[in-house]
């Protein structure tokens, strides 16, 4: 056995006496401020081939519903051979995906300033990043659809289809389904769509229907016409009138997935047409990349679905005009090694008034440039003597850990109002860029500037109980082992 680096004989001899318990594969101990992390076990593991990743597997529970959820590099068809060119794509396209939504942030801001101004085609989404999958049945058909908190919008292909992208289920034919309507021009969710996706939906046909349009940010679209159908999340009762988009001309890198599963906050998502149901609850736990890993989406509030091992810790969201259908909260501070790093206000402060997005869609967690440095600098002095490595793309703290077994790396927690807080999972702390370990980073990125909203990407939410409570406007974080039981 290799070890981290020769350290004092105390924390020595509790390192080797954690190395007896074998029941835990990433994490052989931690002390309260630091966490052993295995290398080996760290790194992506994928065997590819997976030909779908439709999966039939859900319960009910009370008053909720638990879905499984996959990771999307998981239901890749063909093997993946080369990893580091994919991890390196990761954070090209991630980088992108950001900018895209801080321009959605400033373009929102002059059109609410100018009344004539026309909102672009276009969201903040970059498809690419956007990494799990769930299935639900749509009419009497299982699809499955790619889980995204930053979009509003639920969309699958539909038959008859003018350009459809290949997927792995039969596309959904709306003609051969009884409970199929059309949405209407004159109604209010044709009204709607304008709040939930930027664009005013089309009137096409006679009688005139909804048409919409969606453009990504890596220039994949959907376009096609609002339609309502039963919807069925599980093993929960049917949601009649169900209003999703029917995807005529889609184009994309939508591999694995039928559509889009929108759970934002605006009328159209599926959290708000199913709150008669699900009460405006719902929650998840990420799932890692290695083949047969899964977590999983929890349809409503009843805590028994849970599986945390530490106790939930809410705190409230806060509104951002800018962006009103994602979710804002106000950071307080961070820690590093148990070393705090500010004030509230301070972070307040660099954090912006409208708060920090939680997202789904973002991999790499983005944070004001005052507050990373301060985070780099405090974990650089708790993680030294490991050899330096050259950065890439976002990430700027990169080390070469490939002559190591275990490193033993500071803990890094994000403080919220109300005392809640968010420990970061050992395998959320570190990015390896390089498989074998000599590029390995630190995961999180700064922003450009100060007045720039952050960001808490997926990366970083794994293996925590994410909790999101619209009816009451609170969001809760929880400790929690992914997997679907």
């Amino acid at each position: 056995m290799v070890h981290a680096k020769p350290v004092l004989l105390g924390v020595l001899s509790l390192f080797l006496l954690c190395l007896l318990s074998a029941s835990i594969e990433l994490v052989q101990c931690s002390s309260e401020n630091k966490v052993i992390l295995s290398l080996k076990e760290f790194q992506w593991k994928h065997n590819g081939g997976a030909p779908t990743c439709l999966s039939h597997k859900s319960r009910r529970l009370k008053g909720a519903t638990i879905l499984e959820m996959k990771h999307r590099d998981y239901c890749t068809e063909k093997k993946i051979t080369d990893w580091n060119k994919k991890l390196e794509r990761r954070l090209i396209l991630d980088d992108v995906h950001v900018r895209s939504l801080q321009s959605r942030r400033f373009r929102n801001r002059v059109s609410a300033d100018e009344s004539e101004a026309q909102i672009p085609l276009t969201s903040g989404v970059k498809l690419q990043t956007l990494n799990y999958i769930v299935t639900v049945e749509l009419g009497g058909k299982n699809m499955s659809v790619i889980v995204d908190t930053g979009s509003d919008l639920t969309w699958v292909q539909c038959e008859p289809c003018k350009l459809c992208y290949n997927q792995p289920e039969p596309i959904f034919n709306p003609s051969s389904s009884p409970s199929y309507q059309s949405v209407l021009c004159n109604s209010s969710s044709c009204q709607s769509l304008e709040f939930a996706t930027g664009n005013s939906g089309l009137c096409l046909g006679n009688p005139p229907t909804c048409n919409y349009a969606v453009t990504y940010g890596d220039g994949s679209y959907t376009r096609g016409d609002l339609g309502s159908e039963n919807l069925n999340l599980g093993a929960s009762p049917a949601v009649k009138d169900f209003v999703f988009g029917c995807g005529r001309d889609n184009k994309g890198l939508f591999g694995g997935a039928s559509g889009l599963m929108g759970l934002a906050k605006s009328d159209l998502s599926v959290v708000s047409q199913t709150s008669s149901v699900f009460g405006g609850i719902f929650s998840y736990c990420l799932p890692s990349t290695e083949t047969g890993a899964s977590g999983s989406l929890v349809m409503g509030g009843d805590s028994s679905a849970y599986k945390n091992q530490t106790p939930i810790s809410y705190t409230k969201m806060v509104p951002n005009q800018e962006l009103p259908t994602f979710y804002f909260l106000n950071l307080t501070g961070v820690s590093v090694g148990g070393v705090g790093l500010f004030e509230a206000s301070s972070t307040n402060s660099a954090n912006n008034k409208g708060g920090i997005l939680i997202d789904s869609g973002t991999v790499i967690t983005r944070l004001a440039p005052t507050i990373y440095k301060a985070l780099k600098e405090e974990f650089l002095k708790q993680f030294s003597g490991y050899p330096r490595a050259p950065g890439f793309s976002i990430l700027d703290t990169c080390f070469d850990l490939s002559g190591y077994q275990e490193v033993n790396i500071p803990t890094l927690t994000m403080h919220f109002d109300g005392d809640a807080e968010m420990k970061i999972d050992v395998t959320g702390i570190l990015y390896m860029v390089k498989t074998d370990a000599s590029q390995v980073c630190l995961a999180l990125a700064s922003l450009s500037y100060d007045d720039e909203f952050g960001i808490i990407g997926n990366y970083q939410q794994k293996n925590q109980r994410v909790i999101y409570d619209i009816k009451d406007s609170k969001l809760g974080f929880a400790g929690e082992t992914c997997r679907f039981e």
